[in-house]
């Protein structure tokens, strides 16, 4: 899945190479040279990971990193920190502030990608190309392809994205709000009862193969999927 990066660094050269090799990895990248122009930019689209430089002009990579775990919009966007700094006191530094991650600088292009996914992985698992399999359906994001009980389904791009987001958070209840944020981004205008609109139609397609109850109401919460 084609996640939005923003890649936090002031070196042109670095940043060049960074998003390079992101958009090589079919990433869709947006860069700032400082907190303040990462924060602007974070007003107006949040992405789904940010590559922080440590020693940025102004405020370092270490106060935007606590700047974006203390506000509620930006708490749980995954943070990998980039610095030239061997210490283990400042890798320690680094995690305690919340990042989810910590690359030392120089670093190559393939270890990059592979912590960029580890990351996505564990904190945004609908953003990677992961199988994903609950009961008896399948889910495939790289074919775009959803099967039920070996029967293909088909889904709407909405549809699917929404299909793909519950599945890889089974159990979790969401609420319409977080479905807004999660499918359409939160800097677009929708309103909450479109949710209700795509998950009637999800589970129109699922009717047929009987996994329509997989996906689950809770009154006065949102939805979660389920495959109990």
């Amino acid at each position: 899945m084609v996640a939005t990066i923003l890649v936090v660094e002031d070196e042109p050269a670095i940043q060049e190479l960074i998003t390079y090799n992101l958009q090589l990895a079919g990433h869709r990248v947006v860069c700032a040279e400082t907190g303040e122009q990462a924060f602007s930019l974070i007003k107006h689209e949040l992405p789904d990971l940010i590559l922080l430089d440590w020693m940025l002009p102004g405020a370092s990579g270490v106060d935007v990193a606590r700047r974006l775990r203390a506000a509620e919009r930006t708490k749980l966007v995954p943070i990998i920190m980039l610095t030239a700094r061997t210490d283990e006191r400042d890798k320690l530094l680094g995690l305690e502030t919340g990042a989810d991650d910590y690359i030392t600088k120089p670093f190559s292009p393939r270890e990059l990608i592979a912590r960029i996914k580890a990351v996505l992985r564990r904190r945004a698992p609908q953003m990677t190309d992961d199988m994903v399999s609950m009961g008896e359906l399948r889910l495939d994001p790289v074919s775009r392809r959803v099967t039920g009980g070996g029967q293909p389904i088909e889904l709407g791009p909405t549809e699917f994205r929404l299909l793909h987001f519950l599945m890889t958070h089974p159990g979790r209840v969401h609420s319409r709000a977080q479905f807004l944020d999660q499918i359409w981004g939160d800097h677009v205008f929708v309103e909450e009862r479109t949710v209700d609109v795509h998950i009637r139609r999800l589970r129109k397609a699922l009717e047929e193969s009987g996994l329509d109850e997989m996906i689950q109401t809770v009154r006065g919460a949102g939805y979660r999927m389920s495959a109990d």
